[in-house]
């Protein structure tokens, strides 16, 4: 009698699955693929700890762990690499096609979240809920001699003007909100669409930055967007101008934004993205005035993180099935 041949288990090696999944999702759906083992945490920086902790995988799922040409030809059995996120720089990905390993993404997951945050991020500073609250507990309303007060100028957006720089499908989401608000949308984006023109009125950039009270930046990061916001684009804009990126930080000149909030020519900035992620300390931002910065966040709710486990089970299980969907290395 013939022995039955035994399938063979694909060994799957999540590099840094804590930020993804701190405990309240489930791996479950990628232990049905292979033998899979999480680390919390790798290293942002090459290290040779990644090739040592794939050195047996075939599949590596990672988020901000860089897989370099070195890692990749110390790992020869590496088939595929999956990244918990649409952004994929972090992979030198030309080299994983010279050697055949694809690489897939999550394109789409937080659409929603980030539009709503980046919004959340402007009306923090229009209102600034959080002071006022701590004030209140703080005992500041409790001890006042009026009935209410406030510490900062109270900014209403009905009929101020918008700007998004990329109107793509986040950047849509942005302006549905903005519109429901009675503000006027203005779009700069290289690639107009009849969905996007149902939103906003397209323009060129100068136009944008001379007319916009808000600026959101919504854009990839390219060469040609790499530290658009500068000291000339900054002088274009008018004064007084909110700005929020929750896009890329390396879309921004730091210290010409810095330089710009603290002379009042930029009344504000929102940001959920710094140039170098965690943010150092020495990041001018940091003592700039009216520079709320938050910790890369837009996307993490408990429901767009659901999703990127979903579609990168997906993408694993499309890969083995011989149908791969999503890669960005074809």
């Amino acid at each position: 009698m013939k022995s039955r041949e035994r399938k063979k288990v694909m060994k799957i090696v999540v590099l840094d699955g804590y930020t993804e999944n701190p405990g309240d999702l489930s791996w479950e759906e990628l232990e049905k693929l292979g033998e899979v083992t999480v680390y919390d945490r790798t290293s942002y920086e090459d290290s040779p700890l990644i090739a040592q902790r794939l050195e047996d995988a075939e599949i590596a799922v990672v988020n901000k762990t860089p897989i370099t040409r070195a890692t990749i030809d110390q790992c020869p059995g590496l088939k595929l690499i999956a990244v918990l996120a649409t952004g994929y720089n972090v992979v030198d990905c030309a080299y994983a096609k010279e050697k055949g390993i694809s690489v897939v993404n999550v394109p789409t997951y937080g659409t929603q979240i980030v539009g709503q945050y980046a919004v959340g991020l402007l009306l923090e500073i229009c209102s600034h809920y959080g002071h006022h609250a701590q004030t209140v507990r703080e005992g500041k309303w409790e001890k006042n001699p009026d009935w209410c007060y406030w510490d900062y100028p109270m900014i209403e957006l009905y009929g101020k003007t918008a700007g998004i720089i990329g109107l793509g499908r986040i950047g849509q989401a942005t302006a549905k909100i903005l519109n429901a608000m009675d503000m006027k949308v203005l779009a700069f984006d290289a690639h107009p669409s009849d969905a996007g023109k149902a939103l906003a009125e397209y323009v060129d950039l100068d136009t944008l930055l001379a007319q916009s009270d808000v600026i959101f930046l919504h854009c990839p990061l390219f060469p040609d967007t790499e530290g658009m916001i500068n000291r000339e684009n900054i002088e274009k804009m008018k004064d007084g101008v909110i700005l929020i990126n929750n896009s890329r930080g390396q879309l921004v000149n730091e210290q010409d934004l810095a330089d710009a909030l603290n002379s009042g020519k930029v009344y504000a900035a929102g940001l959920d993205v710094v140039s170098t992620e965690p943010i150092k300390g020495d990041n001018p931002l940091l003592t700039a005035k009216n520079c709320f910065i938050t910790p890369h966040i837009s996307w993490a709710a408990q429901a767009s993180r659901q999703r990127i486990m979903d579609i990168t089970a997906e993408n694993i299980r499309a890969f083995l099935a011989g149908k791969p969907v999503n890669v960005v290395n074809q």
